[in-house]
């Protein structure tokens, strides 16, 4: 019997991939305090450097696909300057059988869905990117519920009126640990006006 050459694993390692809109820090801390009005034992929050809106996400890509794929982010975010944006509704996603809680962003002026779309349209034609079914809803997730978990969806609170600018949008890669995600920014694009 012949020997077989080993077998050769994938030649670049992967990265988990995401493209989201970074908050500035006391829109983070009003959804932290918003959220703690919230809490139950059966809801894991999301840390407070970790809340963002996501526009696109990635799944795992080739790490030498990185480059290219932040150039792409650049360029589509060029012409894009996304005007204010407010808190608007909390929620639980998805409505029948929750996973999440999240809260509903604002976007009064439409320059964060333009912007989702031609970050979509472009990482697309990438290759990198299927665009999503539904339409884009613009919100943050505060708090996951564990997959055993079962939340009957109560009432939640007002929000706070806040109205805010974000900073950047942000390609970011996402390390899975056992206490939750981990995010590490790979590059960033400003889109305040």
């Amino acid at each position: 019997m012949e020997a077989r050459p080993p077998r050769r694993f994938a030649e670049t390692e992967r990265r988990r991939l995401f493209v989201a809109l970074e908050l500035p820090e006391h829109v983070r801390d009003s959804l932290c305090a918003w959220r703690s009005e919230v809490m139950a034992d059966d809801l894991r929050p999301v840390a407070p450097e970790g809340l963002h809106v996501t526009l696109c996400f990635l799944g795992g890509r080739p790490a030498d696909q990185v480059p290219a794929i932040a150039a792409a982010c650049e360029t589509a975010l060029e012409a894009c300057s996304i005007s204010e944006l407010g808190l608007q509704a909390g929620l639980w996603l998805p409505r029948r059988h929750p996973r999440v809680l999240a809260v509903r962003l604002a976007d009064p002026s439409a320059t964060l869905g333009r912007a989702q779309g031609a970050l979509s349209d472009a990482l697309d034609r990438g290759g990198w990117y299927t665009p999503e079914k539904r339409p884009f809803l613009p919100h943050v997730t505060v708090a996951r519920i564990p997959a055993r978990a079962r939340v009957r969806a109560m009432e939640l609170p007002e929000l706070p009126p806040l109205v805010f600018r974000a900073p950047a949008v942000t390609l970011y890669r996402s390390r899975l640990q056992r206490t939750g995600a981990v995010y590490e920014p790979l590059a960033s694009v400003p889109v305040g006006e």
